[in-house]
């Protein structure tokens, strides 16, 4: 059976948990505290399935891997039922296109340890904190919001009338975004496609809420 080790509010998580529930695949959800005494990622034994200290981390068999995108494409070459991807190699490239922003421009310096070290080694205020995630949900979303607009969709998701990669992504961060008190008006088109996702009960149940290690 497949194991995510998973963290009920890392957005990383979160995206394999959906990808996960669209493709109807059984698995197991194993809690990893990025909070209780000083952060399970960061002690033994999970050092030593993922050297890297982060959530969340993948076992298929065999096969074991640090990184939700690595595991996004993982699950769609081994599991192609309910394709996550558009067969069309342009299409294709613009779900990657979504995803490489949020997952490499904005949820990169807009995560966790980033935030913990600003604050607690760079003397960052709480407001200077809320400040620096604002302007990288803004600089990313700005730019997705506006593709998103130009795309001649036909459908409520960001590339058609089923979830991609790029769904998959972006409301995890739309999520962390709206927990962060950012002001999202600007962003009707995501807030849209936000909307049409989590109306889908694969979506619900990877919500932070809904997971067992809820705090």
């Amino acid at each position: 059976m497949i194991k995510l080790y998973s963290y009920w509010r890392s957005s990383a998580a979160y995206r394999v948990r959906i990808a996960l529930n669209l493709k109807k695949l059984e698995h197991e959800i194993i809690p990893v505290s990025l909070i209780k005494d000083g952060g399970a990622h960061k002690q033994e034994p999970y050092t030593s399935l993922n050297p890297q200290g982060l959530v969340p981390f993948f076992q298929d068999g065999a096969v074991s891997m640090g990184q939700s995108v690595a595991m996004l494409e993982y699950l769609e070459e081994e599991y192609p039922q309910t394709p996550l991807l558009p067969q069309d190699s342009g299409a294709r490239a613009l779900v990657r296109q979504i995803v490489n922003i949020i997952c490499c421009d904005i949820h990169p310096i807009d995560n966790l340890r980033v935030l913990h070290y600003i604050q607690n080694e760079l003397g960052a205020s709480d407001a200077q904190k809320k400040i620096w995630y604002a302007h990288w949900i803004d600089a990313g979303f700005g730019a997705i919001e506006t593709l998103l607009t130009c795309e001649n969709r036909d459908g409520p998701y960001c590339f058609g009338r089923e979830a991609t990669l790029a769904d998959l992504c972006l409301v995890p961060q739309y999520y962390n975004a709206q927990r962060f008190g950012v002001a999202l008006e600007a962003y009707p088109e995501i807030s849209r496609i936000v909307e049409a996702c989590n109306a889908l009960r694969s979506f619900q149940a990877a919500r932070p809420e809904a997971q067992a290690d809820a705090a």
